[in-house]
């Protein structure tokens, strides 16, 4: 399948730039510090960004696609860690940001690609300077999450044959059941959504994509200990109508974090920056604001 029209629009605001030999599609934009470092959830791209982009108008940007999403390369023969996703995050900041402090914002598996670079900051690795963050809508707590049917099918062990299987009727059904009753997915967000998943044959690659999930079981430590310990300011936005990420997973991420501050999104599900991006923002200038005061 083609890349859709408005995704094309997109693909043109920003450039491909290498990193360690892939292709990966970035987004940035000069303006206001702090930085917004807007890591994307699973399985899409930094095209989730794009209406929140007008709601915060003098804010300086940096969203990518992580390896394997969207526009960036999509290699058969990788096998992808939030790790490595991290450390592209770390050298895109650097590339094009050096010594500006950086608030990161993250999403669903960007929530814990976020929490491998506080674990890095409290480990004084990080190669850049971080003054705060915001996380919303992630499975964080992956003990606690909800996944959807395609989720758990590409997880099993018939993981390969799910990803081969899949086609843009399933996705369609499954990416729309996350999005609230009042804010349903659209016909033109569902079609941009597949042309981005398709793209480079990578509806195939779930099944690879999806063991950041084994990832945030198999280093709980190091992560939640990053939510609980981490020294710098950090909020939580969080959609309640999301089947995914529950309320049960904000309970338990309050549970390592209870002093952060909460905002709750009451009547939006799983793509609160698609389905209310305006809301967000909102949520976001104050986690920002709060970071400045710190």
């Amino acid at each position: 399948m083609s890349l859709t029209e408005r995704v094309l629009a997109w693909r043109s605001r920003g450039a491909a730039e290498e990193f360690r030999g892939r292709s990966i599609h970035v987004f940035r934009r000069e303006g206001e510090a702090p930085v917004l470092l807007l890591l994307h959830g699973f399985p899409s791209s930094s095209y989730d960004w794009r209406l929140l982009l007008e709601h915060v108008p003098g804010r300086e940007l940096l969203a990518f696609d992580c390896l394997g999403y969207g526009l960036s390369d999509k290699p058969r023969d990788f096998d992808y860690t939030l790790a490595w996703q991290a450390d592209l995050a770390e050298e895109l900041v650097v590339r094009h940001c050096p010594g500006r402090p950086i608030f990161i914002v993250g999403h669903d598996m960007g929530t814990t690609v976020a929490t491998e670079l506080m674990a890095r900051d409290i480990e004084g690795s990080l190669s850049f300077k971080a003054c705060g963050a915001v996380l919303f809508n992630g499975s964080m707590v992956q003990s606690a999450a909800s996944p959807t049917l395609a989720q758990r099918l590409l997880r099993g062990p018939l993981g390969p044959l799910a990803a081969r299987m899949s086609s843009e009727r399933f996705f369609r059904q499954q990416f729309g059941s996350i999005f609230s009753p009042g804010h349903p997915l659209t016909d033109d967000e569902a079609e941009d959504q597949w042309s981005l998943l398709a793209h480079n044959d990578g509806r195939r690659l779930g099944h690879k994509l999806i063991v950041y999930m084994d990832e945030r079981e198999r280093y709980t430590a190091r992560w939640h200990g990053a939510l609980r310990d981490w020294q710098r300011p950090l909020s939580l936005i969080w959609a309640m109508l999301d089947p995914v990420a529950t309320p049960r997973v904000l309970e338990a991420v309050r549970a390592l974090r209870p002093q952060a501050p909460l905002t709750e999104l009451p009547d939006l599900g799983h793509y609160p920056q698609i389905e209310a991006p305006e809301r967000i923002a909102e949520a976001l200038e104050r986690a920002v604001a709060c970071s400045d005061s710190a």
